[in-house]
């Protein structure tokens, strides 16, 4: 996730639209990316691991979960997107892509209860699998 933020600062584009919806969706993903950080830090071992400060990880990335989809209206295609025209062309496996995501983030909410560190390292994988296939279908290379 990282590096979709660091990509994505390199775009020159500035979001004319009155609305501006693609600025409006990328700060959501910017803020994924750092509600993920100590996720990802925990999982790799270069942070110690707080229960209450991972569930609150968690907990805040399942509130984000549901936020920047509405951002990807029909008349938002347009520089600076990443996005690819899949995301309005193929909008039910966008949806789904959307759900599985929010699906998988709210099992890492559930493995955050369980306290286990392999149960929780599971569940991250999973959400950054989801990320992945999300991206490679519907997010332009940079």
């Amino acid at each position: 996730m990282a590096a979709v933020v660091g990509l994505s600062a390199c775009s020159e584009a500035v979001d004319t639209h009155p609305d501006q919806p693609v600025t409006k969706r990328r700060t959501v993903f910017k803020q994924f990316a750092h509600t993920f950080e100590p996720i990802g830090k925990v999982v790799r071992d270069s942070k110690d691991y707080n229960p209450s400060e991972f569930k609150a990880s968690a907990v805040a990335l399942k509130e984000l979960a549901t936020q920047p989809w509405t951002y990807f209206t029909p008349d938002s295609n347009y520089p600076p997107t990443h996005a690819k025209p899949a995301v309005w062309l193929q909008a039910p496996e966008f949806k789904q892509a959307q759900q599985n995501y929010q699906a998988k983030v709210g099992q890492l909410v559930e493995a955050a209860d369980s306290g286990n560190l392999q149960v929780i390292r599971t569940a991250v994988i999973e959400v950054q699998y989801s990320c992945k296939t999300c991206h490679n279908q519907f997010r332009k290379d940079y």
